[in-house]
C-alpha cells in the first residue's frame, strides 16, 4: 500500500489568513472548498520519506519569519488569487527544492509562483467579475510566514500533520 504524498504550505500571519479565508469562504464553490486558503510550496513530497522531510522543513525554518508582499489580484480564468511576493521565501523553496531535488514531482519542479486562490472551478464570467471588484480596491500590503506547514494528502481534505514555526 502506497503511502499518502505530504504537502508543504507557508503558515501566514493570522490577519493575512483571515483576510484570505473570508474572500475564499464567499467566492469558492461550497461544493469544492474544503480548505483554508493557503500558499503551497510543495504539492507531493514523499510520505514515506515523512521523518527526513519534518527534518528538512525544521532545519528550513530555522531564520526569521519571511514577509510577504501580497502583490497583485491575479485571474486564473476560471478563479481569481493573489500573486505573492517573498525573496525570503523563495530562498526557503528553492533551498528545500535542491535538498528534495531528487523526490520532487514534475509540479513541484516547476517555477514556483506563489499565490493564495480565494475562487476556483466557477464560470469565466464569475470570476471576472471578482476581479475587477478585487482589482478596483485592492492596495498591496505585507503579511508574514510565521511557520512551514506539513499536510497529509489522502484524497480529501489534507490532514495536518506539523507546523514548524520560523525563528522569532
Amino acid at each position: 500500500m502506497a503511502v499518502a504524498p505530504l504537502i508543504l504550505t507557508a503558515a501566514l500571519d493570522e490577519a493575512s489568513q483571515s483576510v484570505f479565508d473570508e474572500l475564499r469562504r464567499a467566492h469558492f464553490p461550497p461544493a469544492r472548498n474544503h480548505l483554508a486558503a493557503h500558499v503551497t510550496l510543495f504539492h507531493a513530497l514523499p510520505g514515506e520519506d515523512e521523518a527526513q522531510v519534518v527534518e528538512d522543513v525544521a532545519a528550513a525554518a530555522d531564520r526569521p519569519p519571511p514577509q510577504i508582499e501580497v502583490a497583485r489580484v491575479r485571474s486564473l480564468g476560471r478563479g481569481v488569487a493573489f500573486d505573492l511576493s517573498s525573496p525570503a521565501l523563495q530562498d526557503v523553496r528553492a533551498h528545500l527544492a535542491r535538498r528534495w531535488a531528487d523526490v520532487l514531482s514534475r509540479q513541484d519542479r516547476a517555477p514556483f509562483r506563489p499565490h493564495v486562490t480565494v475562487q476556483n472551478k466557477v464560470e469565466p464570467a464569475e470570476a471576472r467579475a471578482l476581479l475587477a471588484g478585487l482589482d478596483r480596491s485592492f492596495e498591496p500590503w505585507t503579511c508574514t510566514a510565521l511557520g512551514l506547514s506539513l499536510w497529509w494528502y489522502r484524497g480529501g481534505p489534507w490532514e495536518h500533520l506539523v507546523t514548524v514555526p520560523f525563528r522569532a
